[in-house]
């Protein structure tokens, strides 16, 4: 079986898995997707969509969390950790949207990428989640999981990773597979525990179970 072989293979029954497998951070705007995205770094998305609840209350547009200091913005997200570095890219990220791109986030992978605090993985994001266009997100769990699967071989840098996956996955399907990455991830594959290998829809496919690829 060739990597794209495989690749088709695990997305159909990733899919028949996780059927309704999305984002797990709560938001109903693309800003506040953003903004999230940011908290999210060494912080669990439970944790994120909690702390976002009072920050969107004091500060319910771009416009006014623009207006707000870093400061400010840090007695609200420091819970979610790095608080500081998190509340000034936060704050540079809104006055940038306010100021050049009229409250709304961009629909274009560079210009995410140039906003403060927005990396390959967040604009990727925002690219698939928002804006529905070709995303791969390499987070900690497409990482683990496609070395693991043997979609990648021995590749732990997200850029290399994103790279090789968009050789093999086709891209409108790009973001619900890594969506469905995560929640395979928690439930089956973990991190932190030896993985749940006797539950798991890819177990006869997988190369952590020695079967090799083509």
């Amino acid at each position: 079986m060739t990597k794209k072989e495989l690749a088709l293979e695990v997305i159909e029954r990733l899919k028949k898995e996780y059927p309704d497998a999305g984002c797990t951070l709560d938001y109903d705007q693309a800003w506040k997707l953003l903004v999230s995205v940011r908290l999210a770094a060494q912080c669990t998305d439970a944790r994120v969509n909690v702390v976002v609840e009072e920050l969107y209350e004091k500060y319910p547009d771009v416009a006014s969390l623009a207006e707000a200091t870093p400061e400010e913005i840090e007695k609200i997200v420091r819970p979610c950790g790095l608080g500081r570095s998190k509340a000034r890219d936060i704050s540079a990220c809104m006055k940038i949207l306010q100021e050049q791109y009229n409250g709304k986030v961009p629909d274009d992978f560079d210009a995410l990428l140039k906003l403060p605090g927005v990396g390959r993985k967040s604009a990727n994001l925002i690219m698939g989640d928002v804006f529905g266009k070709p995303a791969i997100v390499t987070d900690t769990h497409c990482i683990r999981l496609t070395n693991r699967i043997g979609l990648v071989d021995g590749i732990k840098e997200p850029k290399k990773v994103e790279m090789a996956l968009w050789k093999i996955i086709p891209p409108e399907e790009g973001s619900d597979f890594c969506h469905r990455l995560v929640y395979h991830g928690r439930d089956i594959c973990t991190a932190r525990t030896k993985p749940h290998c006797g539950r798991c829809v890819l177990s006869d496919i997988c190369r952590k179970n020695g079967v090799e690829d083509d």
